[in-house]
């Protein structure tokens, strides 16, 4: 249980760096296949000016690029909120095979919650899901962030 704990914790350091930027305190980590890590990031969505600079996609990203291919089989793909419905979808397309997630998110998820992502039949691929994982952590982060800005 001690790699999940290292994985998640990676994830929180990215979370922690994210909200120090003035971001969304989301991270994320991906494990390759061979248990070494891939890529790791944190939101950037407000540094690069991009919707789309989630910590989720900014990972897959830099894993392709790396990997040299579109595809991560065999890879897991640790962040510390439940991802919304584009990253779920990145996920699906990266054809990432397990996915690890803290907090829930009943407003914006994209997998237990909301549009529920894997549950269509147009999705080509739906990984392994465990949930729950850092998630108080996770969640009084996201807390403290939020009322900061109040």
């Amino acid at each position: 249980m001690s790699g999940f704990t290292t994985h998640m914790d990676r994830a929180m350091a990215q979370a922690r760096a994210a909200a120090d930027r003035g971001e969304v305190p989301v991270g994320a980590v991906l494990i390759a296949p061979d248990g070494r890590v891939a890529a790791a990031a944190g939101n950037r969505t407000r540094e690069l000016s991009d919707p789309t600079a989630h910590a989720e996609i900014v990972a897959i990203r830099e894993a392709c690029a790396a990997a040299g291919s579109e595809r991560l089989p065999g890879y897991s793909l640790w962040v510390t909120l439940e991802p919304c419905p584009m990253c779920a979808a990145a996920i699906s397309a990266a054809r990432i095979e397990r996915l690890y997630y803290g907090a829930s998110d009943p407003r914006m998820g994209g997998v237990e919650h909301g549009a529920r992502v894997f549950d269509h039949a147009q999705c080509h691929h739906r990984p392994q899901i465990y949930d729950g994982l850092g998630a108080d952590e996770s969640r009084s982060l996201l807390r403290n962030f939020f009322e900061s800005r109040r």
